[in-house]
């Protein structure tokens, strides 16, 4: 396994983590009142996440060049292995959820208090911030994860869309980068085409499911809708998610194939 490979596992691995952690910060809007700053402050992990995802083409492309110039035009298993840290992290994260809950909540009095970036980021990585953390850190509750019942009442459309839109952006980098191996003459142009199948699954995020989940915000804030009840929706999302890296293991070979007849044909 070459230097870049393991650099892209760890990407792969904090891409993964945060966006799972992402589910919580709706909930740690809702209990402090304050939705706006939640997500302002969980944007500094957004940004942490998209500089690691910048980097995790060109280190794949990288690593594609050279097995192609030994005469390698197949490398399955480390792909297969980097579906695989997605799915890790997911799991990984949602475990971490309420603990995730309870730190972003202190952060976000904190600033609301002090109104001071810097004084927040000292205090995070100050002993009483480690402290807290170890002091709050907690897996989830059973009954939470008991709760999940697979009747009428589940949201199946959303739960379905959310799998199928997790998959696709689980795949989109790594279906293009290994398309390169199937179609090496022109492995540039095959590299280049995750917005290719990114495109679907960001408008069935961006039209359907996080106006969904807005609305039902919104809805817990006005009293129309119990936090249990949202907090079970949360809970769903983060099954699909799972269930979208599991998924993202049948459909990256089959991308890939796509991708490279499509680079050829374009």
């Amino acid at each position: 396994m070459t230097a870049q490979v393991i650099i892209v596992l760890i990407l792969t691995f904090i891409i993964n983590l945060i966006t799972t952690l992402s589910y919580s910060v709706r909930i740690v809007g809702i209990r402090t009142g304050r939705i706006a700053i939640s997500f302002a402050l969980f944007n500094i992990l957004v940004l942490v996440s998209r500089t690691a995802n910048g980097f995790q083409a060109p280190l794949l492309a990288k690593t594609v060049e050279n097995d192609i110039k030994l005469g390698i035009y197949e490398n399955m298993g480390t792909f297969r292995l980097i579906l695989l840290s997605c799915t890790v992290a997911t799991v990984i994260g949602a475990f971490l959820i309420p603990t995730f809950q309870r730190v972003l909540s202190k952060a976000v009095v904190n600033f609301s208090t002090h109104k001071s970036m810097g004084k927040l980021i000292f205090h995070g990585f100050s002993k009483a911030g480690i402290l807290y953390f170890k002091d709050h850190l907690t897996v989830p509750a059973k009954h939470n994860i008991a709760s999940i019942k697979l009747n009428r009442d589940f949201p199946w459309r959303i739960f379905i869309l959310n799998t199928v839109a997790v998959a696709i952006l689980t795949i989109g980098v790594l279906s293009a980068v290994y398309a390169s191996y199937l179609n090496p003459e022109y492995r540039t142009t095959a590299s280049n085409l995750s917005a290719f199948i990114n495109g679907f699954a960001t408008i069935l995020m961006f039209a359907f499911i996080d106006p969904h989940l807005s609305a039902m915000t919104d809805d817990v804030t006005l009293g129309k809708c119990s936090e249990t009840v949202f907090r079970k929706y949360i809970v769903y999302m983060t099954l699909a998610r799972l269930m979208g890296t599991v998924l993202a293991q049948f459909l990256f070979l089959p991308a890939a194939q796509v991708l490279a007849w499509t680079a050829t044909h374009i």
